[in-house]
């Protein structure tokens, strides 16, 4: 019987907040939130952002989420840049002085150099001179989903000069991991050490000046490469950082790239291991820092990103509201980046029972279709319908005929022109083929930017969270939808929408991402209430019983953490140099291998695979 893949834990971060304990999704769902609710939320965000105390709601709302880009990245008014020069002397030849280690080891033919000691020389250029000149401008596009004001991962442990997108990866996976209230280690004494998998990414790789920016522009702004920036510019640096400085894994890992579909892309792989007996345990994540100006320039070019003049145009205004410049399905120009985090632990449903893991819901399957022979690689194509129709599927066998009306879609939603035409089409489409007369669609884009990488992941705390105070997360920026819009079977939720105590009308949510180059996944996801009943299906009411003894424990330790991240108490998990095994720290033998690390053994299968052809 296959093992369903149950999500025990997660966390991160994004420009709502903290994901573990669904603090930056009542982030989003503020207005409709209780006091009770609201208090710790804004507690924990004032820590995040460095402030004295929490009675400053207004500030802490306005740092949040989309706005205009904040100096904590870079000067949006005044980014640096070089203009080519050209330059001829009038009349004389150009003369100038500098220091002789200045020079280029390669002199231009029209200089003449006269060395005047001291470490000096004078140079004369004849004719014209080609100059690089310092200069700044102001983007077109000035809005971004940025992290709280004030959060800066690096300062929670020893980041040694690691491009941000790797610190952030450090603090969600970190968060992730003291979210389950259960030890590492105690995991791995249930398990042996390579029933592990890792697969985490970021989209397009870390480009600060720690990775590839600095890289690339090492040699042109006169400076250096150093021995980090190459390694740690790769897209699959995410998962390796957690594999070395954080779970000491010998696991499987890697690193699925479907752009802006990467995260489900990881997270089939992840449930995959668990669904084949490969691994009983396994961390899914991403994450993404692209709110640099040479990023912002490179996806405007593509005509991707909402310039700040087309946004006034169509609110018929002077300037440029930031804080709408995502809005999905309504009249919109393009997406807005945004930058985040976001790690999940899931394990069998057998050992979660065992350690007695909360368990947020279940992930039976995720789908990944391609988008055939299209005229450009960056136009949706068919693949889509296909991966949202499977998902729908396989939610009608699980749930019935009448089960899959009491789900939502959590949509790519990106806020340009064509994904509001093309995926409502697709959604509605499939809707009516399932005889849903008004299926729910989310967008949380208009709150969180497009993360790339980890977005699917932005909508999957989403979703855990509507199953935790009940409220779908309404697509506020928008005020009505765009007349293109394909809105005959579905209801765009353009307010907070109840859904019962807990989710409990919603039995399940379809998680979709659309990606550049024909990267299509959708993934389902099962409440916790209806991953609880199919387990009390299977293994019988005693065993829920037994678990739910245990679960107890586990969630007063993860209350714990909670409380003590709230209350400013920020341990990240990061071990450098530590728990180092080499060769000699093995033991190989025809059954398996030994490790000094690990308390249990690696084992070797004993049964032949292919025995039917033996």
């Amino acid at each position: 019987m296959q093992k369903l893949p149950v999500i025990v834990g997660f966390g991160g971060i994004n420009a709502a907040g903290r994901s573990s304990f669904h603090h930056a999704y009542r982030r989003m769902v503020h207005e409709a939130m209780k006091e009770e609710d609201l208090a710790p939320m804004f507690d924990g965000l004032a820590k995040l952002m460095k402030l004295e105390n929490s009675s400053d709601r207004e500030s802490m709302l306005e740092h949040t989420l989309i706005r205009k880009i904040e100096s904590q990245t870079f000067d949006i008014n005044n980014v640096k840049t070089h203009r080519k020069t050209v330059m001829k002397a009038e009349g004389e030849a150009i003369k100038f002085e500098t220091r002789k280690r200045q020079l280029p080891e390669n002199l231009p033919e029209n200089w003449k150099v006269e060395d005047l000691g001291g470490g000096k020389v004078s140079v004369t250029v004849e004719g014209e001179m080609e100059v690089m000149t310092q200069d700044t401008y102001t983007p077109a596009v000035t809005s971004a989903a940025q992290l709280p004001t004030g959060f800066d991962p690096a300062e929670f442990y020893t980041s040694r000069n690691q491009p941000k997108g790797l610190q952030l990866a450090v603090f969600g996976a970190s968060d992730a991991l003291h979210s389950m209230g259960i030890e590492w280690e105690t995991i791995l004494e249930h398990i042996q050490p390579d029933e592990v998998s890792v697969y985490a990414a970021s989209a397009i790789g870390q480009l600060d000046d720690f990775g590839g920016r600095g890289l690339a522009q090492a040699g042109l702004k006169g400076g250096r490469v150093t021995s980090k920036q190459m390694p740690l510019m790769l897209t699959q640096m995410p998962a390796d950082f957690v594999n070395s400085y954080m779970i000491n894994s010998v696991g499987s890992t890697g690193a699925n790239i479907g752009a802006c579909a990467t995260f489900l892309y990881n997270l089939r792989q992840g449930i995959g291991d668990i669904q084949a007996g490969r691994a009983r345990v396994v961390i899914v994540g991403g994450a993404e820092a692209p709110v640099e100006p040479e990023v912002l320039e490179g996806f405007k070019a593509m005509g991707a990103l909402a310039e700040d003049a087309q946004i006034a145009a169509i609110d018929n205004a002077e300037e440029c509201n930031n804080r709408r410049a995502s809005r999905p399905f309504s009249e919109n120009a393009g997406f807005t980046i945004g930058e985040a985090s976001q790690f999940f632990i899931l394990m069998d449903d057998e050992l979660a029972l065992e350690l007695g893991a909360t368990i947020y819901g279940s992930v039976p399957d995720v789908f990944v279709n391609a988008d055939a022979n299209k005229k450009s690689i960056s136009s949706p194509g068919v693949g889509n319908y296909l991966t949202v129709a499977k998902s729908m599927a396989l939610a009608k066998q699980i749930l019935g005929e009448e089960g899959i009306k009491q789900t939502y879609a959590s949509a790519h939603g990106t806020s340009t022109p064509q994904n509001r035409v093309t995926e409502s089409h697709i959604l509605n489409e499939v809707a009516k083929a399932f005889d849903i007369e008004k299926w729910p669609v989310a967008a949380i884009k208009a709150y969180v930017g497009h993360s790339l990488g980890p977005a699917g992941g932005d909508q999957l705390t989403a979703a855990l969270g509507v199953w935790e105070y009940g409220y779908i997360p309404g697509i506020k920026t928008t005020e009505t939808l765009a007349d293109d819009v394909y809105d005959s079977n579905l209801e765009f939720c353009l307010d907070h929408k109840f859904v019962g105590a807990k989710g409990e009308q919603m039995k399940a949510a379809v998680l979709n991402s659309k990606g550049f180059g024909g990267n299509n996944a959708s993934g389902l996801v099962l409440s916790p209430q209806v991953t609880m009943q199919m387990l009390e299906k299977k293994y019988g009411a005693d065993a829920v019983a037994a678990y739910q003894a245990k679960n107890g424990v586990v969630k007063s330790a993860a209350k714990n953490y909670d409380a003590q991240i709230t209350s400013g108490e920020i341990n990240v998990i990061y071990h450098f140099g530590t728990e180092v095994m080499e060769g000699g720290d093995l033991k190989i033998s025809k059954d398996g291998i030994s490790l000094d690390k690990f308390k249990n053994q690696l084992k070797f299968d004993t049964e032949n695979p292919f025995s039917e052809y033996c």
